[in-house]
């Protein structure tokens, strides 16, 4: 029990450290003396892609093992949520918004706030009609759609970083579309993902009552 634990804390301390490095940093300009940030993205993808990799250990470990704690019940979704919904909030802040020479601002993330804002609205309505469904015993665990979406954002988060690390993400540029349809992608599944678990409260209430 207690190493599925210890990987759940891992990727909260993972998901800290890669919110503290974005906090700290700002893109540099976009000027005539431009040079990609390397260093600082391959940071972030390297304690993202950790932090992923956590998910996906303590998950395989404690069904093999059979072994599911409180602590893990509560922390591993939270975990989970800070590190993705962490990424992708950052992505959409400051950090990453950059002054194109004409005057105009660009999120060279491609992801912009309201983007942000429906992962996590998503997020928070899936654990809010998981906690009142397995309230009344209901096992509402995660779908094959929770999973594909997770798959999609990480992958959304580490292309991001990886892209940005070595190419300019001005627009026009190859660079510049590749980010955007991996945001946009991440983005629609995201809110897609929701129908599925929206149809199982609905069968689940309806066959409770």
């Amino acid at each position: 029990m207690a190493v599925p634990n210890l990987l759940t804390l891992a990727r909260l301390i993972l998901a800290g450290a890669l919110i503290t490095l974005l906090s700290l940093w700002r893109y540099p300009k976009l000027d005539d003396q431009f040079s990609p940030p390397t260093g600082p993205m391959l940071w972030a993808a390297l304690l993202f892609g950790l932090g992923a990799l956590t998910d996906l250990l303590d998950g395989l470990l404690a069904r093999r093992w059979g072994v599911i704690s409180k602590f893990g019940r509560i922390m591993d979704p939270f975990a989970d949520k800070l590190l993705v919904v962490g990424a992708f909030a950052m992505m959409a802040g400051p950090a990453f918004d950059c002054q194109l020479s004409n005057g105009k601002a660009l999120q060279v993330s491609g992801v912009m706030p309201w983007m942000a804002l429906v992962i996590l609205s998503r997020e928070l309505l899936v654990t809010a009609i998981r906690a009142v469904l397995e309230a009344h015993g209901i096992d509402f665990s995660a779908s094959l759609s929770g999973k594909a979406k997770m798959t999609v954002q990480c992958g959304c988060i580490l292309g991001v970083f990886l892209i940005l690390a070595f190419a300019n993400p001005m627009p026009l540029m190859l660079a510049r579309k590749f980010i955007d349809a991996m945001v946009w992608t991440a983005v629609i599944v995201t809110a897609l993902s929701i129908i599925p678990y929206a149809v199982r409260a609905a069968q689940a209430g309806a066959s409770h009552q």
